[in-house]
């Protein structure tokens, strides 16, 4: 299975090692975590792994481990690949020649032998892997850390803005947003940031008394701490800084499991939120980036410490886990989706069938990756 990431970075102005490092230190925890589930899913499956890479090309170093298998750091570190026995490449397309002139010993071993199940097992434990990667460093984050919030109360409201025109006042506590409960003021902004031009039942808490407001988040472009510009759904509102409006909570080993998991969740919502809306015209496409805009985030949030640069690993784990789940041959959601027509027609699809897939694949993901590094350099050249 592989999980590439190709793409230049080049061309990012001055201090290109504060960007590269922080990229490659990220970038590496994520595609080893990746590698690691499909590797540890096939030994568990008694399938012979030939290699465990950490990026393509020539080796730089590397070792045999007790069972053969050959663990390495390569020269490209923009990805990494685990091959089994049988595989014809990285993307584990099946090396029919070989099969063919397998020993029986090693055609049990070999990847392209094992049952359907097994395959799709070794297949999905890459991206889930990413997402157990992601709970155990936002629920870590929130040990170490704890977990500071600021209640959902209004501070001011901007003249002319959406707040206003629904009847924001200062002091407004929000409780609630289509009948969904609001803790805290975080809570709030996730839900408006991706309503840009949907009308929202708010619920707030005035002078003791309950009432609801509708209210009409509109899409506005912000700038973040780093000077990038994001666009946003926005009501118009500040949040309140009175110290009993702020507070911080320890966070225990099973709270903090599920704070990572609905962090997690709220990052993979998110994306395909975006995604949807790229499709039905609500979003523009031109906030997808590549690599290059990884390695220009990576170098800026390692600016404001190691706790927000491994914050950004754990989203970066979850973009990485669900981008391998989509159904394009090449990636592991095309693989799984090849197993199961497998599974419902009883035997596989034709090797010609399987072929014109995986070209198909590669055409989409260099498309992708061509449009993503396109946008980068657009970013790189307008901020």
């Amino acid at each position: 299975m592989s999980i590439d990431l190709l793409g230049g970075i080049s061309a990012l102005g001055g201090g290109i090692v504060s960007y590269i490092v922080p990229f490659l230190f990220v970038l590496t925890i994520v595609v080893f975590f990746h590698e690691l589930g499909h590797f540890l899913v096939a030994r568990w499956c008694g399938i012979k792994v030939l290699a465990f890479s950490i990026g393509f090309g020539p080796e730089l170093i590397g070792f045999n481990d007790r069972h053969g298998t050959r663990w390495k750091i390569a020269a490209i570190p923009l990805g990494g690949y685990v091959k089994f026995l049988g595989d014809d490449n990285a993307a584990s397309a099946p090396d029919q020649e070989a099969l063919a002139t397998m020993s029986e010993q090693d055609r049990k071993v070999s990847f392209a032998a094992q049952p359907v199940a097994s395959r799709a097992a070794v297949v999905a434990a890459g991206p889930i892997a990413n997402f157990l990667l992601a709970i155990a460093i936002f629920g870590g984050v929130f040990m170490v850390f704890g977990k500071q919030t600021t209640t959902a109360r209004v501070d001011t409201v901007v003249a002319g803005s959406a707040a206003e025109t629904a009847g924001f006042k200062p002091g407004d506590l929000v409780v609630s947003i289509n009948g969904s409960k609001i803790d805290s003021f975080n809570d709030m902004q996730r839900i408006v940031s991706v309503s840009a031009g949907e009308s929202l039942n708010i619920g707030i808490e005035r002078d003791g008394a309950l009432t609801t407001l509708k209210a009409t988040p509109a899409l506005k472009e912000m700038k973040d701490s780093f000077g990038n510009v994001h666009r946003l759904g926005v009501l118009g509102i500040s949040r309140s800084m009175a110290p009993g409006d702020i507070r911080t909570e320890s966070v225990g080993p099973i709270r903090a499991l599920g704070l990572g998991v609905s962090e997690t969740w709220f990052v993979i919502d998110r994306t395909m939120t975006y995604i949807a809306g790229i499709f039905a015209g609500r979003e523009a496409a031109d906030q997808l980036g590549g690599p290059i805009r990884i390695a220009q985030v990576s170098g800026q949030v390692a600016t404001a410490g190691f706790g927000a640069l491994i914050h950004l690993a754990a989203v970066l784990s979850v973009s990485i886990g669900l981008l391998n789940l989509f159904p394009i041959p090449l990636l592991d959601g095309g693989h799984l989706l090849f197993y199961g027509i497998e599974a419902a027609r009883g035997r596989p699809l034709s090797e010609r069938a399987q072929e014109m897939g995986f070209r198909i694949g590669l055409a989409v993901v260099v498309m992708l990756m061509i449009f993503a590094t396109f946008n980068d350099i657009v970013h790189l050249a307008t901020s």
